[in-house]
Parts: structure tokens; C-alpha cells; sequence
């Protein structure tokens, strides 16, 4: 008797579940501000073509929306989430726990991150070890490179002779951004192991030199901008001194109001990224929860749209968004792997 009761109470509570579920009868996304342009487009196009409901979108930033995603199964959990980084050992251990056990990833492109202007403003060319100095909490001692000291440099000639005579400001994306954490990596990292006293201490104490690497300073010199590009576009036209981060799509599609700083002398473009060439790109990515594929309407099919090559090719409707396709072969791969919805290994 105990076990036919708990066994019906199982039952009622998965039928509960499936019915809550199926009220939703739209696909939920959330995450990475810089995927949110694409996952959009994508949405509308699905939404136009089929005879599903246009999926809901929400830009949450890259950390926000793994939080979401990785709280749960059932419908007040998103069914996606984009990321403009790749998903954290952390953050899949914590969707592990809270039952989101079978999730997929997909790699949707590649995108550089731009330091912009205003088109009125000065030219740029930085190297990786100006953004460091300009924007790290600690740096170097000028006069012994084997202390550190809290950020002296005012302006950007102070870091560099060569640089404008412009007061230091950069207005950016906040911690939960992907793109925050990919600029850390990719630019602040890029130029902190140039010098050779940081180089040794990743061997020495790994937690200490990310902290040194990856520290953005907090005395007004970086201004943490929200998640909404299109607000740092509109800040950087009103004030002509300010520099901005963001991903490369929204300088492509703001060129007429903003221009990209070289970076190690490499413009920030579709090619340069494409082929590497462009020091500060990276991956973009969506994942999507297994669980939810058979009771939420739809999301096979955006997942097949999403990752065709009318879409994420190289003559797509996306790459018209500024996305910088992924090689023909690792596509290729990658459609299969979406469209079958494999399940990812741990990110270690």
C-alpha cells in the first residue's frame, strides 16, 4: 500500500509538472547581452517562418543568465541561455545540482571585443599593455616592477607618450557580463604577463595573479555601464573623451557613431577576427536544457534554425549582424551536435 501511494504521488507530481510546462507555450531565453542581437533575430525569423510562438528574450548578461538557467527544471526556468564565454566548471556543477543534468552547448560564432570612440574623438592605437596600465587596480611600480601599487596614471598619455593627452575613461560592462569576463581574460591578462615579475607569479600563486591581472580599478577611471551596449554607443557620442567595450557587433552596426581603437595595431574588423589576427575575440555560445525539449513548444526547431546554414553561414542573415562564422568544418560538427542535442562533459 505505501508504495502504491508513493508511487502515485510521483506520478501526480510529474503530471503536475508536464501540465505547468505545457502552459508555457513559448520558448524562454535569457543571457549574454552581445548574443541577445542574434538570439533576436533568430527568434523573429523563427517565429515568422513556423507556426511556433516568437520565443521571449531576455538580456541578462552572460553570469545572470547561468544563474537562471541553472536554477531549475520547469517553467519558471529559461529553456536557453546565451553567453558571450564559455559556461564556468562552477556554474555546471550548480545546474548538476538543482537537476538540470543534460545540457548542450553550442559555439554559434566568434566576436572581438572593441575599445570605441566617438567618430569626432581622437584616433586610438593601444597595445595590450596600455589597457592594463590605464585600467588595472594595481600595476607595477615604474621605478621597481617587482612592487605593485594602487593605479597612479591619470590620463592616457601617462600610461603611453604616444597617447592622447585625455583624461582616463572607460565606460564598460559590469562583473556578470561575459563579456566583462572575456575583456579581463583576453586584453587586462593580455597585458599584465608582459610584464615578467607578473609572468612568474601565475607558477607561483594563480590566485594572486588573476587577482592583479583581471582587478579593474574602482576609482571612477572604469565605469561600470550596465548590460546595455546601446547606451554605451549614446554616452560615448555625448561625450567624446570617453572610451567604450563592447563586442564587435554593435561597433559594425554603430560605425556611423562610433570607430574602433587598434589594438597591438590590429583594427578591430570582420576579417581580423575571422582570422584571428584581432588580439581581443572570442567564442560565443548558447545552451540549451534538455529536460525542457518535448514539453516546451518548439525548441528542436529554433535549436535547427538557429545553427542552419541560411542563419549562422557565411552568407547568413546573422553574419549580417556582425557575427563571424564559425569554419565550415567545426559548423558543420557543431550543427550536428546542436540538432541532435548531445550532451556536454563537465567545462574543466
Amino acid at each position: 500500500m505505501k508504495k502504491t501511494l508513493i508511487a502515485a504521488s510521483v506520478a501526480a507530481t510529474m503530471a503536475i509538472s508536464t501540465q505547468a510546462m505545457a502552459a508555457r507555450d513559448y520558448i524562454y531565453i535569457v543571457g549574454s547581452s552581445t548574443v541577445f542581437p542574434f538570439a533576436t533575430v533568430v527568434a523573429e525569423t523563427f517565429g515568422k517562418k513556423t507556426n511556433f510562438n516568437t520565443p521571449k528574450i531576455e538580456s541578462t548578461g552572460s553570469g545572470g543568465g547561468m544563474k537562471l538557467f541553472c536554477e531549475g527544471v520547469g517553467v519558471e526556468h529559461p529553456d536557453i541561455t546565451n553567453a558571450s564565454r564559455r559556461m564556468k566548471v562552477s556554474e555546471f556543477e550548480k545546474c548538476q545540482e538543482n537537476g538540470v543534468a543534460d545540457i548542450t552547448e553550442v559555439v554559434i560564432g566568434y566576436d572581438g571585443i572593441a575599445i570605441a570612440n566617438a567618430k569626432s574623438a581622437p584616433e586610438f592605437d593601444l597595445t595590450l599593455r596600455d589597457i592594463y596600465l590605464a585600467l588595472a587596480k594595481d600595476v607595477p611600480n615604474p621605478e621597481n616592477e617587482e612592487e605593485l601599487i594602487a593605479n597612479p596614471y591619470k590620463t592616457w598619455k601617462d600610461v603611453n607618450p604616444d597617447l592622447p593627452d585625455i583624461e582616463i575613461e572607460v565606460l564598460g560592462p559590469p562583473p556578470t557580463s561575459g563579456t566583462r569576463d572575456a575583456f579581463a581574460e583576453l586584453a587586462m591578462e593580455g597585458g599584465c604577463k608582459t610584464f615578467d615579475s607578473i609572468k612568474t607569479m601565475k607558477g607561483e600563486d594563480k590566485k594572486k595573479y588573476k587577482a592583479v591581472c583581471h582587478g579593474v580599478r574602482e576609482d571612477g577611471a572604469y565605469v561600470e555601464a550596465g548590460e546595455n551596449d546601446n547606451l554605451i554607443v549614446q554616452k560615448l557620442e555625448k561625450n567624446p573623451d570617453a572610451l567604450g567595450v563592447f563586442g564587435f557587433s554593435f561597433l559594425d552596426q554603430n560605425a556611423d557613431k562610433v570607430k574602433g581603437a587598434k589594438i597591438d595595431g590590429i583594427e578591430p574588423t570582420f576579417d581580423t577576427i575571422s582570422d584571428g589576427s584581432y588580439p581581443v575575440s572570442r567564442s560565443l555560445y548558447f545552451y540549451v536544457k534538455k529536460a525542457h525539449v518535448g514539453t516546451i513548444p518548439g525548441i528542436e526547431e529554433y535549436v535547427t534554425e538557429f545553427t542552419s546554414d541560411a542563419a549562422w553561414g557565411e552568407d547568413g542573415y546573422l553574419a549580417d549582424k556582425g557575427l563571424i562564422p564559425l569554419p565550415d568544418d567545426m559548423r558543420a560538427e557543431m550543427a550536428k551536435n546542436a540538432q541532435s542535442l548531445t550532451p556536454m562533459s563537465s567545462p574543466k
